[in-house]
């Protein structure tokens, strides 16, 4: 039961961290997008450029490389923009895989304390011959498996969760991005 209530720490800081750093304002900041609604394709971008500095985020580090190589090929500039946008995508990941582990080894955890509680309990069945001490034992064995597996369905549901958010802010910037690429790219008459 001790390591279903380490792993049920550490899962907790975990959806408690990714919960807080996953948050829209953090990934999509409304002072980015109001300035890429505002951005002409004749400007710099430096209003811009200074307005991503000043909210850090994966969305304005994105647009830090997409402004930076301006100068380049559009094509270039799209595989530096895509490669950037790999990165920062693994980086909202970051700790995600701690909750897959957890959703995989706390139903395993549980089964192994129910399954050595019962050992126990049925080594000393000839000692007692007691059935209330026999029925206890194996009820105090089988909830290791219940707070592994509740343990397990948590985990399972704030991993799935925080992968779809992840996946829905990606097509998001994505689509951000592109329009900006189409403002930075104008195609000539």
């Amino acid at each position: 039961m001790g390591c279903l209530l380490v792993l049920s720490i550490i899962a907790l800081a975990v959806i408690i961290l990714r919960g807080t750093a996953l948050r829209y304002c953090k990934i999509l900041p409304t002072p980015i997008l109001d300035e890429i609604e505002n951005f002409k394709s004749e400007e710099k971008g430096d209003r811009l450029i200074a307005t991503c500095m000043r909210y850090s985020s994966p969305l304005g580090r994105i647009i830090l490389v997409l402004l930076r190589h301006r100068n380049w090929p559009r094509s270039e500039n799209v595989e530096a923009v895509q490669a950037r946008a790999r990165r920062e995508t693994s980086l909202m990941e970051t700790g995600l895989v701690i909750l897959e582990i957890v959703t995989g080894i706390a139903p395993l955890i549980g089964l192994l304390g129910t399954l050595s509680g019962l050992v126990s309990v049925f080594a000393n069945v000839g000692d007692t011959g007691n059935p209330e001490i026999v029925a206890r034992g194996i009820s105090e064995a089988l909830n290791n498996t219940i707070v592994g597996l509740a343990l397990a369905a948590c985990t399972l549901i704030a991993h799935s969760y925080f992968y779809r958010r992840i996946e829905v802010m990606a097509v998001e910037m994505e689509s951000i991005i592109s329009d900006l690429m189409i403002k930075c790219y104008p195609k000539k008459p």
